[in-house]
Parts: C-alpha cells; structure tokens; sequence
C-alpha cells in the first residue's frame, strides 16, 4: 500500500488548482434603476450580464426616476431611459459594457458615463450591424461632458 505524504497532497491540490479556470476577472455590481415596461433596459440588463458584470435593478416610475438622474448630477441633454450606478459611477443609458469596464480601470475623477437618447444599434437598441453612430460621454463633476468614446454608423 502506498501513502501520500503531506507534501505530496500539498502538490497535488497546488495542480489542481492552477488546473481549473479561473474567472477572468471579477467584476463590481451593476445597478439598474429603470422604468418597468421599458424593453430595451431590459435588453441591455442582458448585455452587461454577458459581459460578467453582476446585475441587480429596481423599478421606478419615471417621475422619481427623473429626479434621481437630476440629483445625481446628469443633464437633461445627457439622460436616456434608465440609469445605473456601480462603484460610485452613475451610468446613463446605452453605454458598452467595454467602456464601463475601461472607466473602472482608468478610475477617473467624474460622475460617469452617458449615452443620450436611445441609439438605435447602441447596446439593448437593436442590431449593432445597424447601428447608428453614437457618442459615449464621460460626464465631469460640474457637469459638463466630453467625448470619452465614439461608435461610428455600421456600414
């Protein structure tokens, strides 16, 4: 009969561990305040979640949902159908999950990221190989925005 020593099983447990796939990478709670019978939200809920971001959402009627977006600093001109917030950033619209990912990792000094209105082909808005062009703004803590991405029209 053969026994294991300490030293092997510390091994074997050390190779399978470097063995199995480990997560890319873990990313923060994404949440969603949005209007109940909105689809769209919905869809780009969808997006972030294949992108690994956790998801969590509340419903709001648009009266307080509109409130919220003006007492976290957004615009009127920079708004869109839902809002969302993750790690002290408010996210406005539909904005890529691939900006939001490049946003945490810059950590940098604003309020958050917007895309206004609802881009057709932007994230939840339909096919990208139709997308319209659009503008992802990196909005400023005086509330100002600039350019922080752009998505040229599809074809």
């Amino acid at each position: 009969m053969h026994t294991l020593s300490r030293r092997h099983l510390l091994g074997l447990a050390g190779a399978l561990l470097a063995a199995r796939p480990l997560a890319a990478e873990t990313l923060p709670k994404v949440h969603v305040i949005k209007d109940a019978n909105c689809p769209c939200c919905e869809d780009w809920i969808g997006h972030i979640r294949d992108a690994g971001f956790p998801v969590s959402f509340e419903n709001m009627d648009a009266g307080a949902l509109a409130d919220l977006k003006a007492s976290l600093g957004l615009q009127p001109t920079q708004v869109s159908c839902h809002t969302a917030q993750v790690e002290g950033y408010v996210i406005e619209g539909h904005v890529p999950a691939d900006d939001i990912k490049r946003l945490l990792a810059e950590r940098l000094d604003a309020i958050g990221l917007a895309v206004p209105g609802m881009p057709y082909g932007s994230p939840g808005m339909g096919p990208e190989t139709e997308r319209e062009a659009f503008d992802v703004l990196l909005i400023a803590k005086d509330g100002t925005a600039s350019t922080f991405s752009s998505y040229p029209a599809a074809g």
